[in-house]
């Protein structure tokens, strides 16, 4: 969650925030209507009915935009305006304040503001109210900003075989190089997400914080992923080299570091001799990456410090 949120006026009091539960939101989002009596079965239906609605985005999501949501009532507040009804005209000076703060507080970047409307979209989507964010009064601020303050997107440098290969040689032979040439070729050869590849699980069910797991097959792997529109299955076959085979380096590591149930890729304890049962990060991965490939020497006509930044 983004720290950086506009200053408000150092005289006027503070109010209480807004502790707006996501999950309070989906139940009152979802009830009988008015009409319709209560009875055993409704009731278990409705409960049915709830945790289907928690399941329609995911807890870091709901968590994130209820917080935009307490940001913008707040504003709202010690600017003596009224968060409902949706009003356009707030918003877009809502927006065009994270865009150029009156405070000290730094300028939101275009993302961040787009992804601000997301959660006010929410917000009023679980008061039962419609916010258009395509309404001219937020259209049109939002179109100033992007023009004035977007940035185009920094292009990463793509990752060939023949440097894969010379990032898996700089990879010690020990437990942690075991897991780290495994994250490398598994990444590599299913065209995963960092956050994908350390959300795995060696089955299914293994953990609830669990995006998928995997099962190893005669042939290759089987992945199964949770993604943002649904379920996915992505096959990896056998390499014909077990130096830069993705299944000889998968099965490698869960044979030494003893991983039959839960995160497939994990801590190493601080001696390297044991497998933990904490999960990595994505930092993990974006961190092996940059360091494998500054150790490797990808692309030496640049200075490290922009040899570094092209990769992730």
């Amino acid at each position: 969650m983004l720290k950086c949120m506009t200053e408000l006026p150092e005289t006027s009091p503070p109010d209480p925030p807004d502790r707006t539960d996501p999950h309070e939101a989906d139940e009152a989002a979802i009830a009988l209507p008015s009409h319709v009596a209560g009875s055993g079965t409704l009731d278990r239906l409705l409960d049915t009915a709830r945790d289907y609605a928690r399941q329609a985005a995911a807890e870091n999501t709901r968590l994130a935009y209820a917080r935009d949501w307490a940001h913008f009532a707040r504003w709202c507040r010690m600017r003596g305006a009224d968060p409902l009804p949706a009003s356009p005209q707030v918003i877009g000076l809502y927006i065009a304040d994270l865009a150029a703060p009156q405070g000290r507080a730094p300028a939101l970047s275009v993302s961040s503001i787009e992804r601000r409307l997301s959660g006010l979209t929410w917000g009023y989507a679980q008061r039962g109210e419609r916010l258009d964010r395509k309404d001219r009064h937020i259209a049109t601020v939002l179109a100033g900003i992007r023009r004035k303050h977007a940035r185009p997107p920094v292009q990463k440098e793509a990752i060939l075989p023949e440097d894969l290969r010379d990032m898996l040689a700089t990879l010690p032979h020990d437990l942690r190089g075991l897991r780290d040439r495994a994250i490398l070729l598994f990444g590599f050869a299913g065209g995963l997400r960092r956050s994908e590849i350390v959300s795995l699980d060696h089955g299914k069910d293994d953990t609830p914080d669990s995006g998928g797991w995997v099962e190893v097959l005669e042939d290759g792997v089987l992945i199964t992923l949770r993604g943002k529109t649904g379920w996915r299955e992505v096959e990896i076959a056998r390499g014909s080299s077990d130096q830069t085979c993705p299944v000889h380096a998968l099965e490698q590591w869960l044979h030494y570091a003893r991983i039959d149930f839960g995160p497939l890729f994990v801590a190493v304890s601080r001696n390297g001799l044991k497998a933990t049962d904490e999960r990595l990060s994505d930092k993990h991965v974006a961190r092996l990456i940059k360091s494998c490939a500054r150790e490797a020497g990808l692309r030496p006509d640049l200075p490290e410090k922009d040899r570094i930044a092209l990769f992730s």
